[in-house]
């Protein structure tokens, strides 16, 4: 089982190789793969850093504890109807953004995120709502 905060979802969607350091493209990789591979692997939801954070550089301010940050999962989590500490599958989610995030929601939940000009989350929810899944990584 694999624990997730709110904003990774909407991160795992529109991954696409880029990262903040080689081990953390290494490790959201590997998740990003599984789940695209076994949609039906578990995950927690998680209030504050998750597997993902595990890799992330320390190189000044931990992103993952930033109060921005926190508000952002809180926002994604409520507009998928989910709450901290619910386990459900990886399959279970993409449905839940297909019902619930429109592309255009990207502009508004995530507008101070520094990924978001690449335009590939708005990409990652029109896969699901599609009924494409995660996109493969090479």
């Amino acid at each position: 089982m694999y624990k997730l905060r709110g904003h990774h979802i909407l991160c795992l969607l529109g991954y696409r190789g880029m990262g903040y350091s080689k081990e953390y493209v290494e490790n959201m990789t590997q998740l990003h793969q599984l789940l695209r591979a076994n949609p039906q692997t578990t995950v927690l939801l998680v209030e504050g850093p998750d597997h993902l954070c595990d890799k992330y550089p320390n190189s000044g301010e931990y992103h993952c504890q930033n109060s921005n940050i926190y508000k952002r999962d809180q926002t994604i989590l409520e507009k998928l109807g989910l709450r901290i500490g619910e386990i459900l599958t990886w399959k279970d989610i993409e449905e839940r953004v297909s019902d619930h995030i429109l592309p255009t929601d990207i502009g508004v939940i995530c507008e101070s995120c520094s990924w978001r000009s690449y335009g590939v989350c708005e990409e990652g929810v029109q896969r699901m709502k599609d009924g494409i899944g995660l996109l493969e990584i090479k």
